[in-house]
């Protein structure tokens, strides 16, 4: 339907009105357009169409109404249009009118609409041609296309001048995104992708350049992650380090509850979720037109900003009410309230930092958050058990490298080496034993230790778990958590004990949180396995029955190496040795029991006092 077909019935009755027309057709007019504008003689005819056309200055053309007079000289009422009278038509909607024009243009166009139809069907045609050609030569291309890809795709390593100039001049990253991509595709197929005469350190050591480049890591770091992770697997890993982890906050039980924090933090513009199945208390926050930290809500204690990982170990502690518990390293103080939370303010929590400045916002945080059973200390914990000790549980969160929260503190990335994680083990190694110490294994109720940390490095996690099996009369349990990856049992050249299976690793690109390491501990006796390892030989000596591997190995070696005459020989003079040994042992004691003169010069005077004292008497 065209513009002008739309127009035309309006436009039309406009200048029927105009004219000064009645609307049955009557004469009223005064100007000189009256003759053409009357009424004649005309048959009621449904034309197709009226050429209704306006011109440049918006007015309708005089030839553009053509009304046939009847012989008979009958006049009869105007007919728009639409075959209907002109009463008719002024009683009809808009809508109405519309609905009646289009079923008059089915059944009738002109030559001019019917034209312009064809055109446009012609046009539409030819763009439906045009694009159907570009599909396809698309086609047509894509196969060249695609062989020019696959010829691209053949990945070979630099040549040593193209690293020079490449070293010499500032990287281009989306070069060596591609060279990375290449790379990957090469490794994972190695023996049909690789170049002839290559040998896989060379690939290796081109991709772990090319990520240091890129992702702006150490060479050191990278080459622990890449011992750690699967190649695949460190792309999305360190993908997900360049991401910033969801704001999640956990409701404070003592106060309020998750379903009333979170519509309160709704009203306020917050846009927020449950954290997950895993959790009940926990909200990750998407966008919020206030600030998190400075809400009412925040203010008056109803929630703790915390990290997701963060709340895992406490879950995994599992505190009961009316326990001693002894949080090692409680700095800021999350763990420490959720300790409380869960125990509902019952029993005694001692929260101790070494870091005295440290404890200011672990104070702050529990009276904010309206914790009372919980009592602040800044001592060592490494010699903690002589300070206090016989805690029902410890939660220790040992201080660490920090590989699992690089999205929060990119500066890992470059600051650390293999003495600071060296340094960290030795730390983490000393604390876990404390606290080992510090946990009394006749508690009724516990005798738990929970061991985490915000690294994913073996040496930190592992390393030191396996440390403490050896040292200490422990031995690991299920942390209770549902998700996340078993522990190591084996990496490179080192062997772990089988139960280390229990222990729980989280990773930023799979769990969409921090890199997080927990294990849980159960002490089943306050002896110290090290302590009797020292006293072996005097144990040996008095009880050789007490440690029978110890005292039956060498007896037959020496049985097998001297004989049976050797034997009967040497038992002779053993006797004689024992008693020429007593000899000098009792020429010592006689010796030593000889009084000197000037012992017997002042014993002379105390006898004849002696003396006198009877001869008195």
């Amino acid at each position: 339907m065209s513009f002008k077909e739309q127009v035309s019935p309006q436009k039309e009755k406009r200048a029927i009105k105009a004219a000064g027309q009645t609307p049955h057709g009557q004469s009223g007019f005064s100007d000189g357009n009256s003759k053409w504008l009357a009424p004649a003689k005309a048959k009621k005819v449904t034309s197709k169409r009226n050429n209704v056309e306006l011109s440049s200055d918006g007015e309708i053309e005089d030839d553009s109404w053509e009304i046939e007079e009847e012989e008979d000289g009958s006049s009869e009422e105007m007919v728009d249009d639409y075959g209907a009278s002109s009463s008719e038509e002024e009683e009809l909607l808009p809508i109405e009118k519309a609905a009646l024009k289009q079923k008059c243009d089915r059944g009738g166009l002109s030559e001019d609409d019917s034209e312009e139809e064809e055109e446009e069907e012609v046009a539409e045609e030819a763009v439906e041609e045009a694009s159907g050609q570009k599909m396809g030569q698309k086609e047509e291309e894509s196969p060249d296309l695609q062989l020019n890809l696959d010829i691209d795709e053949e990945f070979k390593l630099p040549t040593n001048e193209q690293i020079e100039r490449e070293a010499a001049e500032p990287p281009d990253l989306h070069i060596i995104h591609q060279r990375i991509k290449g790379n990957m595709e090469v490794l994972q197929d190695f023996g049909v992708k690789r170049e002839e005469g290559r040998t896989r350190q060379e690939y290796l050591a081109l991709l772990r350049r090319d990520m240091a480049a890129y992702y702006s890591y150490s060479d050191f770091l990278l080459r622990k992650l890449m011992d750690i992770f699967p190649l695949p697997e460190l792309i999305n890993f360190l993908e997900a380090n360049e991401v910033p982890r969801p704001v999640t906050i956990r409701t404070n039980t003592l106060k309020t509850r998750r379903r009333d924090l979170a519509q309160a933090l709704i009203n306020r513009g917050v846009n927020l979720d449950p954290l997950g199945k895993w959790s009940k208390t926990g909200l990750v926050i998407y966008d919020s037109s206030v600030p998190i930290g400075a809400t009412p809500e925040y203010l008056a204690g109803h929630y703790m900003l915390q990290g997701a990982s963060s709340l895992l170990p406490v879950m995994a502690l599992a505190p009961q009410e009316n326990e001693r518990i002894l949080d090692m390293c409680c700095a800021p103080g999350g763990k420490t309230s959720y300790i409380a939370q869960l125990m509902k303010n019952t029993g005694m929590i001692l929260a101790n930092d070494s870091n005295a400045e440290r404890l200011r916002s672990v104070v702050g945080n529990l009276h904010r958050l309206g914790v009372t059973n919980a009592v602040v200390s800044n001592c060592d914990g490494r010699q903690f058990p002589k300070v206090l000790g016989g805690f029902d549980r410890v939660l220790l969160d040992a201080p660490c490298s920090g590989t699992g929260v690089i999205s929060k503190d990119p500066a890992v990335k470059t600051n650390k080496d293999e003495k600071d994680i060296l340094r960290c083990a030795h730390l983490q190694k000393e604390l876990l034993l404390s606290a080992i110490d510090s946990v009394n294994a006749a508690s009724e109720t516990g005798g738990y230790i929970v061991y985490c940390t915000c690294s994913i490095t073996v040496e930190e996690n592992e390393w030191v778990v396996d440390y403490a099996l050896k040292k200490r009369n422990v031995r690991l349990v299920a942390t209770g958590l549902d998700f996340g990856k078993e522990g190591f049992t084996r990496f490179k050249d080192r062997r772990f004990h089988p139960s280390l299976k229990s222990t729980r690793r989280f990773y930023p690109h799979t769990h969409n949180m921090d890199g997080f390491f927990i294990a849980k501990f159960k002490k089943f006796s306050n002896a110290i396995p090290q302590a009797q390892k020292d006293e072996e030989p005097a144990v040996e000596a008095t009880t050789p029955s007490a440690v029978p591997g110890t005292t039956m190995e060498p007896q037959p070696k020496k049985k097998k190496l001297e004989g049976s005459k050797a034997d009967k020989e040497q038992k002779p003079p053993q006797p004689a040795l024992k008693k020429s040994r007593s000899l000098q042992a009792q020429r010592r004691s006689l010796k030593a029991g000889r009084p000197s003169p000037k012992m017997m010069r002042s014993q002379v005077p105390t006898r004849k006092k002696h003396r006198v004292k009877m001869n008195g008497q």
